[in-house]
């Protein structure tokens, strides 16, 4: 209705009629390509530091401790987070960031297992020597 409106009420111009719903739309075309723009250029920034980060790392990767590879991993993955998946700590991203949450808690959660269930192992294995020892 609302539309019909404003397609009915047209408004006069040099070379004939334009409707104000022509004017919306070429107004809502232009936010668009404003978006698809803005869009696109936090994609290549993403993009850029990402490669930046990657290629920094590897460079470093010999001859350093361990706390500057872990820290620009971490780095890293914020960077692949905000700029390339959009997670952001806005009210409509809440169930990303919540399925992000959960997500982290099962590798947690699988790692530690994983970690505890062989240093158990390790703990309870006989030393190889008497392994050797038992199969002569």
């Amino acid at each position: 209705m609302q539309w019909q409106e404003a397609d009915q009420s047209r408004v006069e111009t040099g070379s004939g009629t334009r409707s104000r719903w022509a004017r919306l739309r070429s107004a809502v075309r232009g936010e668009k390509d404003r978006q698809v723009q803005s869009g696109r250029q936090g994609y290549l920034t993403g993009l850029g530091l990402a490669i930046l980060l990657t290629a920094t790392l590897s460079w470093h990767r010999s001859g350093m401790g361990a706390s500057i590879p872990v820290a620009l991993v971490v780095l890293a993955m914020g960077v692949h987070l905000v700029f390339l998946l959009h997670i952001t700590s806005g009210p409509d991203n809440t169930n990303n960031v919540l399925a992000l949450a959960f997500g982290v808690l099962i590798v947690i959660l699988l790692m530690g297992g994983s970690l505890w269930i062989m240093a158990n192992l390790n703990h309870n294995m006989m030393p190889m020597d008497q392994i050797m020892q038992l199969q002569r």
